[in-house]
């Protein structure tokens, strides 16, 4: 498998790409990355990683850790990494939906609620009339036994699908997918929030406020009591771990 260029943030290995870069390099590498797994990485997941050393390995074993947070990005061009560019998780669901029904890509979506499951299928199946959807499948809010853990790692082998969605939110969906690589004949992706996105539970920030690295704020704004605590103790943390690890390295 070709070497990708990666800049350490934090300890954590991220990619140094760009979108039409991810999407080569995923077309170029598919049969390649068959049961591994890509993390889409942001502030949040690169200060937990810098936290707990075993969700850092699980980062730090992906087949790719795309900078879907601008500040990522921006890190790695102050570092030298000129080509740096942003590569969010929603974006790369969209152009590689866009382009499935050319490469007959085949997806199946593992998370969230049957709801949002059933509106982000309509919603596909209007935008990307194209495109395969092999399954769907909303787990229960609980552990899965042995059992159904199996049954479900047969149903989605069984659909054969090329990428696996896995929207379960971080770090559960990293856990997940590390937990099963090499047990899926496809790469798994994970994509937060992007179900809901697709499916209309929640709404993209303005282009303007994405380039300025204000889609945090947008999402905050939508839902504070949920997520204040979130994005204003995490981002505090990651300038104070990132001024650390300059004069300490520690």
């Amino acid at each position: 498998m070709k070497e990708l260029k990666y800049c350490e943030i934090l300890r954590t290995n991220i990619n140094v790409t760009s979108m039409q870069d991810t999407l080569d390099y995923i077309d170029a590498q598919i049969d390649a990355l068959r049961g591994r797994y890509i993390c889409v990485s942001n502030v949040h997941t690169t200060v937990m990683a810098y936290e707990d050393e075993h969700y850092r390995a699980i980062q730090n074993s992906a087949a790719m850790a795309l900078p879907d947070g601008g500040p990522l990005s921006r890190y790695s061009r102050a570092a030298g990494f000129r080509e740096a560019e942003r590569v969010t998780g929603p974006d790369l669901m969209v152009e590689l939906f866009r382009i499935s029904g050319q490469k007959r890509y085949r997806h199946f979506f593992y998370g969230s609620t049957q709801q949002t499951l059933d509106d982000m299928r309509t919603a596909l199946l209007r935008d990307y009339p194209d495109m395969v959807i092999a399954g769907m499948y909303a787990p229960p809010f609980r552990a899965l036994t042995a059992e159904e853990d199996r049954e479900i790692t047969a149903r989605i082998n069984d659909a054969r699908p090329d990428f696996i969605w896995v929207g379960l939110g971080a770090p559960k969906q990293e856990e997940w997918m590390y937990d099963h690589r090499g047990k899926l004949d496809a790469v798994a992706v994970g994509v937060g929030a992007g179900f809901d996105y697709l499916a209309g539970n929640i709404k993209r920030a303005p282009r303007l406020m994405q380039a300025l690295c204000l889609e945090w704020l947008y999402r905050l704004m939508q839902d504070p009591k949920r997520l204040w605590r979130r994005y204003v103790t995490t981002n505090a943390k990651f300038l104070r771990y990132i001024v650390r690890e300059k004069l300490t390295g520690k």
